[in-house]
């Protein structure tokens, strides 16, 4: 007779009272303390229904494959096998908690330098403010008809306050009026010796590009690359996703460089502070955050800015890259000082209740242009934060806006398309009519126009009279149909474009076709 629950010949056998089935002892009985019930008929069981049954001692046959020697040595080898393959495990389990060891140790050293760190900015932040607060008396007050300002310092807790809340701003002071002002003859001057690099991408050669990478930089779970720069100097990749995280991405190794994590919410805008070790984000968390390259490589923000009380949703440096501007839908945008992540002024229009959606700084520094949810564009003086032009006629929120390297052209572009305008003449010379645009950027010599939207398009950029013709338009890969963000590299070499999916895409020449046109320049 077998047990019913293993199918062999018990050694202690035993009998159920209710169910009359034979077991195996120790295996009705654990059983038994674990359910409380027959394995077999389900009825409950305790141990005192089963009865003990006394058997002559049973003396198991041995298997046929053991009765021989080459059976015998087969049984070895399954058991050697199966204690190698045991052995191995545990060096794989072993060396995974030496990396998880290490890693947590590397993790704990990181955090106590990250917090000496924290407290050597919060007491000189401490010292800042408490500068601010006995410079306060002496802070030159700015007002304009169009704008209003308050002068003052950022609140010391940081808190957030009312919609209507006016908080004190130092204001923007003479001393850096006069470096604006300076910084703006330096580059003006430049402007007008400056000629188009030799080593610019041909137009025949951007007929040529294509698609030579893919790089997956965002989570899969939050899809989406809302923002993007390029350090031309270092051939760098800045992306900001929907993940809350910004990357930055090594296009000639194609390696990423770091990841910046610390926002709640999607990454609305990122920039390069020059050929600085610093880099901005903006976020839909209300926050503008300063981050800065440690010796390890890896980026740690600097400052946190919270001053606006609404999504932020564009950053744009200064010339000088001492200063930057912070646009949001709060209906202000924030001019910042960049050491000390102080907001000189915050800055409203009280002529009219606008979200601010884009924002970028005229090549020269003193000219900054905004575009609103309310689908007008203003441009404004920084030194007297005056409204003194505003372009209307698009239809739906402005996306973005982006000056030519000439200083005579602005594009921008919004749900209708992209609209050309002349800063000379303050009006619209041409329309682009590509639905749902969602960036424009001109490349840094002015000579070719990119557009993103439902596939990208780059035309030669030309004058006022003459006719932008397109150059090329390149697919969008991602298969969502919105590309979200457009770039030219140095040069124009390639393009970077950033979709609704989590790759970042260069388009370019394929090497073949690139080593051919190197030897024609040559």
């Amino acid at each position: 007779m077998n047990c019913a629950i293993s199918g062999e010949v018990p050694v202690e056998p035993v009998i159920s009272k209710k169910s009359g089935l034979l077991y195996e002892k120790r295996l009705i009985e654990t059983h038994i303390s674990d359910y409380g019930k027959c394995p077999v008929t389900g009825e409950p069981h305790t141990i005192d229904d089963i009865v003990a049954i006394k058997t002559g001692k049973i003396v198991k046959p041995k298997p046929l494959h053991t009765a021989s020697i080459p059976g015998l040595l087969g049984t070895f080898q399954t058991e050697w096998d199966g204690l190698m393959l045991s052995n191995f495990s545990l060096e794989q389990q072993l060396h995974t908690a030496r990396q998880e060891l290490s890693h947590a140790l590397y993790q704990h050293d990181a955090a106590c330098r990250v917090i000496a760190r924290l407290k050597k900015e919060r007491d000189e932040a401490r010292q800042l403010l408490a500068e601010a607060d006995r410079q306060l008396p002496a802070a030159p007050e700015v007002a304009t008809a169009n704008a209003t300002l308050s002068n003052g310092k950022r609140a010391a807790d940081g808190g957030e306050q009312g919609p209507d809340a006016k908080k004190m701003r130092l204001g923007i002071s003479g001393e850096v009026i006069t470096e604006l002002t300076d910084c703006n003859a330096a580059l003006s001057q430049q402007r007008k010796k400056r000629q188009i690099p030799p080593t610019l991408a041909s137009i025949d050669a951007l007929e040529k590009f294509t698609q030579l990478s893919s790089h997956p930089l965002h989570k899969t779970s939050k899809p989406g690359i809302f923002s993007m720069d390029i350090l031309h100097s270092k051939d760098v990749i800045a992306t900001g996703g929907m993940d809350t995280t910004a990357v930055l991405f090594d296009r000639q190794s194609g390696q990423i460089l770091s990841t910046l994590t610390g926002h709640s919410k999607k990454v609305t805008s990122i920039k390069f502070v020059g050929d600085t070790d610093l880099v901005l984000t903006a976020s839909s968390d209300k926050t503008v955050r300063i981050w800065r390259s440690s010796e390890d490589g890896n980026y740690a923000c600097k400052h946190t800015l919270k001053d606006h009380s609404a999504e932020v949703r564009a950053v744009t440096v200064h010339a000088t890259n001492k200063y930057f501007v912070s646009a949001s839908l709060d209906s202000t945008w924030c001019f910042y000082d960049m050491s000390s992540g102080l907001c000189l002024a915050q800055v409203t229009d009280d002529s009219e209740k606008v979200d601010y959606t884009a924002a970028a700084f005229h090549p020269d520094g003193l000219i900054l242009g905004t575009g609103t949810a309310q689908s007008v564009v203003k441009i404004w003086d920084v030194k007297s934060q005056a409204n003194v032009a505003k372009f209307g006629g698009h239809t739906g929120e402005i996306t973005s806006v982006s000056f030519s390297e000439n200083g005579y052209f602005l594009a921008t572009s919004a749900l209708d398309g992209v609209r050309l305008w002349d800063l000379r003449k303050l009006k619209n010379f041409r329309t682009f009519e590509f639905p749902d645009a969602n960036s424009v950027e001109f490349d840094h010599s002015g000579s070719y126009l990119g557009i993103a939207a439902s596939d990208i398009r780059v035309f030669q950029t030309a004058s006022v009279k003459a006719e932008w013709n397109p150059i090329k338009t390149l697919p969008d890969l991602s298969g969502t149909g919105r590309a979200t963000c457009v770039k030219f590299g140095p040069d124009a070499k390639y393009v970077a474009v950033g979709s609704m999916d989590r790759n970042l895409r260069i388009f370019g020449l394929p090497s073949n076709d690139s080593t051919e046109d190197s030897a024609q320049d040559s």
